[in-house]
């Protein structure tokens, strides 16, 4: 009885006036007026107005569009080529050039393949089979049958192989698709059965990545950018490894809320990782330097940071952070910085690290691929296309936040600065900080932060020094 009471209720008030709903009866729960209110905004759905629209799909950052930068990933970490999506922006791939028009508008993590069509070869976008991972298990069956083949009867005198480069450039002329090429190559060689599985697999890949070249369309991340540069250009971000990055970012603290004090020499790629973090409209990203001219942060801009995250990357020059209105410091040489550091030492001859509240030392120097090409560090990409100027990151600091700074501290420092003195920013940054605030220093080799932690030590200046060395091995998955 209660039931049908309410249920009438509420039919009768959904098509009335907001200001009749208000006038229900005193019997009535307050449960009632609640669930009328709910189903009547239910009834009016969602209002978006079209710039609203237009500004979530400009910020949506799962999918990409025109003038964001992308890490491309040809053939499987061949290559990795940072590039800008434009118009007319093109992408090498053997001995041609691809436009990267058809990678506007599609998400991140999307694989797209070289296929043949009336306008001539141009990448598409592929989305990779169940089948393949059926194979692998079909394959896994037939291990037993495997073990009778071998390749100590096969002769490589380029004689397997009926099917000659005339006959693949008619079927390429005819429109055939490079995995139907690929079958073709399989049918039409002697040798292809006689094989072992992995040999097969291995001729397979081999085949895909000349008549089938694959691109996975990548989003530029600290990982992902720490990861294409080491590959390379290991020197150009100072030998700092991905697991080193990811363990100073822990070791100083990086949170949101937080005003980060930076030394960046390895070429921006540690103030966009300190941002990433921060995430947006939380904290400050500030980059000191020596001198008159700042460091180069050309990296922070292949991040694809939205205006919210540009506006909190500012600079500094050390002079004003350190001296007041009188010119004198403001703060004693001695700083009481603790170091909250968890790391353990594992040895490694490829990459260190010290903890002094966290110091760093990556001592890689590891021998790459001539034929690998990867990320190009000129390469630049504007954070968004809109209308207007938008707001650049690393403008210079405001008075108002210099002056926050300097009563208050900052909540962390982070140095990466394999071509200057450890122990000399040490000295000038960490009065900077405030009381039991934690640092992190890196560098490529152990000397100079063991002199640094020992200096530190014998003035008194931190606690809970340590010198940590991080340790990475890949292992082969079967």
């Amino acid at each position: 009885m209660l039931f049908s009471k309410i249920s009438n209720k509420i039919s009768c008030c959904l098509n009335a006036p907001l200001q009749q709903t208000q006038a229900i009866g005193s019997t009535t729960s307050v449960a009632l007026f609640c669930i009328l209110l709910i189903l009547k905004n239910h009834n009016k759905g969602p209002s978006m107005s079209p710039n609203s629209i237009q500004s979530n799909s400009i910020q949506n950052p799962r999918v990409t569009w025109e003038g964001c930068s992308v890490l491309l990933d040809i053939n499987d970490g061949d290559r990795l080529v940072f590039a800008r999506l434009t118009a007319g922006s093109t992408v090498k791939i053997g001995k041609k050039n691809f436009s990267l028009r058809p990678l506007i508008g599609c998400p991140f993590g999307s694989s797209f393949q070289i296929e043949n069509r009336t306008e001539g070869l141009c990448l598409c976008r592929f989305v990779p089979s169940t089948e393949e991972g059926n194979n692998d298990q079909e394959k896994g069956g037939c291990q037993i049958m495997d073990e009778c083949r071998d390749n100590r009867a096969i002769v490589d005198n380029n004689e397997a192989q009926t099917l000659t480069s005339e006959d693949i450039d008619e079927m390429r002329r005819q429109g055939v698709k490079g995995d139907e090429i690929i079958e073709a190559l399989i049918a039409n060689s002697a040798t292809y059965e006689k094989k072992t599985a992995f040999s097969q697999e291995k001729y397979r890949i081999k085949k895909q990545k000349k008549y089938a070249p694959r691109v996975l369309l990548r989003r530029p991340s600290a990982r992902s950018i720490c990861e294409a540069y080491f590959k390379k250009y290991p020197h150009r971000i100072g030998f700092l490894r991905v697991d080193a990055l990811s363990l100073l970012l822990s070791l100083a603290n990086v949170t949101a809320n937080s005003d980060i004090l930076l030394v960046d020499m390895v070429g921006g790629l540690l103030t966009g990782a300190v941002a990433e973090r921060l995430g947006a409209g939380t904290g400050y990203v500030c980059n000191t330097y020596l001198g008159s001219s700042p460091y180069p942060v050309d990296m922070v801009r292949t991040f694809n940071f939205d205006n919210e995250i540009c506006k909190r990357i500012v600079r500094a020059p050390l002079r004003d952070l350190c001296l007041d209105q009188t010119g004198t410091s403001e703060k004693p040489d001695a700083c009481n910085a603790e170091l909250n550091v968890g790391t353990s030492e594992k040895p490694d001859a490829c990459n260190a690290e010290l903890n002094g509240q966290t110091s760093s030392i990556s001592m890689e120097e590891m021998s790459l691929p001539s034929n690998h090409e990867a990320a190009d560090s000129e390469t630049t990409v504007s954070p968004q296309s809109k209308m207007g100027k938008t707001p650049k990151a690393g403008e210079k600091a405001s008075e108002e936040a210099i002056k926050s700074w300097k009563e208050n501290g900052f909540s962390s420092l982070i140095i990466a600065a394999p071509d200057a003195d450890a122990w000399s920013l040490a000295k000038d940054l960490l009065p900077l900080l405030s009381y039991s605030a934690p640092f992190a220093i890196y560098h490529q080799y152990l000397q100079p932060l063991a002199t640094c932690m020992h200096n530190l030590q014998q003035g008194k200046m931190a606690i809970g020094l340590q010198i940590s060395e991080p340790w990475l091995r890949e292992y082969q998955v079967c």
